[in-house]
């Protein structure tokens, strides 16, 4: 069974973190199961959903997940995938996206996925 693409994005700061993700050394986005993954050398590093209950984003946090999993919004992520650091936010519509966290996530995420040569050019391009 083939899904739909999922949804444009309209949100400024919805498409701010889809840009941000893209911006990252050798990402790109994958539509599994009709959403947007964002992954770097076949590995991915974000789920990203948008729809009627809200906005979701799951990242790979090994540094960072006991300091966030306490935030309401925020809990392990399913198929136990949680056991190796994968976290969910879930944020319900009408409510604001907390864009420069999400966005810290991400970087974390990335740099937790990525081979160590991306991560330096990561690095280099931000000093």
């Amino acid at each position: 069974m083939e899904h739909p693409p999922p949804a444009e994005l309209t949100d400024p700061d919805l498409i701010a973190l889809r840009d941000f993700a893209l911006g990252l050394p050798d990402a790109v986005e994958t539509l599994p199961w009709g959403e947007r993954a964002w992954g770097v050398r076949k590995k991915n590093f974000a789920f990203f959903h948008t729809g009627e209950h809200g906005v979701s984003l799951t990242c790979k946090l090994p540094e960072s997940r006991y300091a966030v999993e306490h935030l309401p919004y925020v809990k392990p992520a399913g198929y136990n995938l949680g056991k190796s650091g994968w976290m969910t936010a879930t944020i319900p519509p009408g409510e604001k996206v907390p864009v420069d966290e999400l966005l810290d996530w991400l970087d974390e995420s990335y740099r937790a996925v990525a081979p160590k040569t991306l991560v330096k050019a990561l690095d280099a391009r931000e000093t």
